[in-house]
């Protein structure tokens, strides 16, 4: 089989680059599969997660700015060369199946390039987020949904990540495969060390300015504990986390880490995972933290936390309600017990995420395909 995965790029940490790398590397390993990964923008990075030596890469260099629409000018003047690079790139390799991984661009012409071969689409976002503007779009936003809807029923299948989001799409042609784990590891949280942590992209949307609000709360009762949040990004908003950080005086107890090659290590070494965004998908770094024995206190946002957790693994706090969400994170913290009991029952839910169920799901709709074509 080979199988053809575009993304706009996989030098920059974050979840659709590290579920990619998961799937890329569990079809190289076997036989009789070659797997390519074109990217858009590259720029000569080296890839910041690890991709098996038999996959192939090619960057098309067609580099977007980031810091503007894809409808400004200046990018609309790439699209025709990004056009013609893909459906060059997909004629030469010939593929039997063609990804699209992220959420860029080419998710918005694929579908129409090289039409006997299958084509798929991920999503790793909630449309959650397109509610209120599909409620009442302005004169443009209405005709870019009716668009985008018509591109996504064009697509052989529309891959999401829980049975939530399939009441927000328009097409019937969508299937749920949860994203795999990156690994189950032998060991387990001890649930003794006074560390609380949290990881993800440095973004609004993962809420870690409610966060430090949330903690201010907790830190009340002074207690000993710590409260570490994982993960890079937008620096404009890195620089206001640490400055409120600063100005509450809670840098002793709270701090922002960075990134991590070892993310299973700092969560082995933790007791407690928090999440605090404004809407998810299926965050993969509940799986995750899940595996290694941790409980979870979650807002309860749209709509991923709650495919996840429940009352027996974790809490789930109203969104916004900072207040309910120290409470039981207070309570937690001083209940080992219970600690130790979620934590157990949050590695067993987390079981049924391992690698080899879920890609045999992409396997199986990969051969379904091909077999249709």
């Amino acid at each position: 089989m080979k199988i053809l995965f575009i993304i706009d790029q996989v030098y920059l940490h974050g979840g659709i680059e590290r579920v990619l790398s998961i799937k890329a590397n569990y079809f190289a390993k076997q036989e009789g599969n070659q797997v390519y990964v074109v990217t858009s923008e590259q720029k000569n990075n080296k890839p910041c997660y690890f991709f098996d030596e038999r996959i192939k890469f090619q960057d098309l260099g067609i580099n977007y700015n980031r810091y503007k629409s894809y409808f400004h000018p200046k990018n609309l003047l790439k699209l025709p060369g990004h056009i013609g690079k893909t459906k060059s790139v997909i004629k030469k390799l010939q593929p039997d199946v063609v990804v699209v991984c992220s959420h860029s661009a080419d998710t918005y012409f694929v579908p129409f390039l090289v039409k006997r071969v299958p084509k798929v689409k991920e999503f790793h976002y909630s449309k959650f987020i397109e509610e209120g503007k599909r409620k009442r779009p302005g004169v443009f936003k209405k005709w870019f949904f009716r668009f985008a809807d018509y591109v996504e029923s064009k697509y052989d299948k529309l891959v999401i990540l829980n049975n939530d989001e399939s009441n927000y799409y328009k097409s019937n042609n969508t299937v749920v495969i949860p994203n795999p784990l990156t690994f189950y590891p032998n060991e387990v949280s001890k649930g003794t060390a006074k560390r609380i942590i949290t990881a993800g992209r440095i973004a609004h949307v993962k809420g870690y300015d409610i966060l430090i609000d949330i903690w201010k709360l907790v830190q009340k009762n002074k207690t000993d504990w710590q409260l570490h949040i994982f993960g890079d990004g937008d620096k404009g908003y890195t620089k206001k986390l640490q400055d409120k950080i600063d100005k509450e005086e809670l840098g002793d107890s709270l701090q922002l880490k960075g990134s991590t090659s070892n993310i299973q290590g700092e969560l082995l070494d933790s007791s407690i995972f928090v999440m605090s965004s404004h809407n998810e998908c299926f965050p993969l770094v509940l799986l995750e933290a899940q595996a290694c024995g941790l409980p979870i206190v979650s807002f309860d946002c749209p709509y991923g936390p709650r495919n996840i957790v429940d009352t027996k693994n974790g809490i789930l706090i109203p969104i916004y309600n900072n207040e309910t969400f120290a409470d039981q994170l207070y309570q937690l913290m001083n209940d080992s017990d219970r600690i130790k009991e979620m934590g157990k029952n949050a590695r067993d839910n987390a079981q049924q995420y391992q690698l080899e169920p879920v890609m045999g799901m992409w396997k199986n709709m990969f051969n379904q395909l091909i077999d249709k074509s």
